[in-house]
């Protein structure tokens, strides 16, 4: 088959589109073959000759599958003894009367006296049966049986019995054949009412050759259709990309000035801020040198250092009183009432140097 073009490409290269459209219209045929080919008639007898090996094969796969599958699981009747040459079958057919019967018959219908019961028909016969089973493997081309064993074979039952059976053995032959051709009549035209599948058996060669040609060229068409979609896609996609550079461009023309002014507004204000916390930081060196002094910071120094050791001996003192204070209160009950003298006289004295204390502003105040 001849690969498709886009049509994109061959709208773009015009003098290809030319040879293209010559090379498909008149040198090549569809399957890609040459139609000026000088042996085109030697190749058109040797693909004859193919075709027809080819349908002496299938003939003979079918007619191996046709016994295989013929092979009968229930007793089945003879075939019906044929009609004669001047009678047409019906499916109700009445005995031929004379015209004396006929008139001599009164007007009122009766009707036919129902048929006696047929009785069983009589079980296959084994040979038969042997046939059906041996015969696929004997005509089967895959395992041949040699040339010199083929009389002795066929000479003896049951193969010495086919001429026998061949009317039976033809009759389950056309039954298996008819019902596989129906399956296959009613794969291809699922829409037939059954019981108008058998009119359709002849055509079956026909419908399937049309079948297969409209199936090559629903795969033409569905490459095709694909490579169209392709490129139809693929100029979409330019297209839209085509527009996002021109969106993008509007958006850069529109906001792109005011953004950038704001974005070097910010990093200015930044700037100037750190300019100013630098400065205020060198202002503030500045009034700590001019405030302290090298000997104020000296003194200040050994200042904090002395309220430091005055801060630990003030926390030792602190606790040897807590020590002497600890052994004024009481260890047993009947000490609770020195406790509580002690903690009179304590008061007593507080509230005596509040009031020296008090006496004593008086004095300096009238002083």
């Amino acid at each position: 088959m001849i690969p498709p073009i886009d049509d994109l490409i061959l709208q773009q290269n015009p003098e290809f589109e030319a040879l293209y459209t010559i090379l498909t219209t008149v040198i090549l045929n569809p399957d890609a073959s040459t139609r000026k080919d000088p042996s085109a008639k030697k190749r058109a007898a040797v693909k004859k000759e193919l075709d027809n090996h080819r349908l002496r094969t299938a003939k003979h796969h079918l007619l191996i599958n046709a016994i295989s599958t013929a092979h009968p699981t229930t007793d089945q009747p003879p075939p019906p003894p044929p009609l004669p040459p001047n009678e047409k079958p019906s499916l109700l057919r009445r005995p031929a009367r004379s015209q004396s019967q006929s008139q001599s018959q009164p007007s009122s219908y009766q009707p036919p006296p129902l048929p006696l019961a047929q009785p069983p028909p009589p079980p296959l016969p084994q040979s038969l049966l042997d046939l059906l089973l041996l015969l696929p493997p004997l005509l089967s081309p895959t395992n041949p049986i040699p040339l010199y064993q083929l009389p002795l074979l066929l000479s003896n039952p049951p193969f010495s019995l086919l001429p026998t059976h061949l009317p039976l053995l033809s009759s389950f032959l056309s039954q298996s054949l008819h019902t596989t051709a129906l399956t296959l009549t009613r794969l291809g035209q699922p829409t037939t009412n059954p019981s108008f599948l058998h009119r359709s058996i002849s055509s079956l060669p026909a419908f399937t050759s049309t079948q297969l040609e409209t199936l090559q060229h629903k795969k033409y068409s569905l490459l095709r259709s694909r490579l169209s979609l392709a490129a139809a896609v693929s100029s979409l996609l330019d297209q839209q990309a085509y527009i996002l550079r021109k969106l993008t461009r509007s958006l850069e023309a529109k906001h792109g000035p005011i953004s950038r002014s704001l974005e070097y507004s910010a990093a200015e204000t930044a700037l100037v801020a750190q300019k100013q916390e630098l400065e205020i930081r060198s202002v503030g060196r500045a009034a700590r040198k001019e405030v302290y002094s090298p000997e104020v910071v000296t003194a200040l120094g050994n200042y904090a250092r002395h309220l430091r050791d005055a801060k630990g001996r003030l926390g030792e003192r602190i606790k040897g009183l807590e020590v002497e204070l600890g052994e004024y209160y009481c260890r047993r009950d009947g000490e609770r009432d020195k406790e509580r003298k002690m903690k009179e006289m304590a008061r007593v004295y507080v509230d005596m140097g509040r009031q020296l204390e008090e006496v004593r502003k008086d004095l300096e105040r009238l002083a």
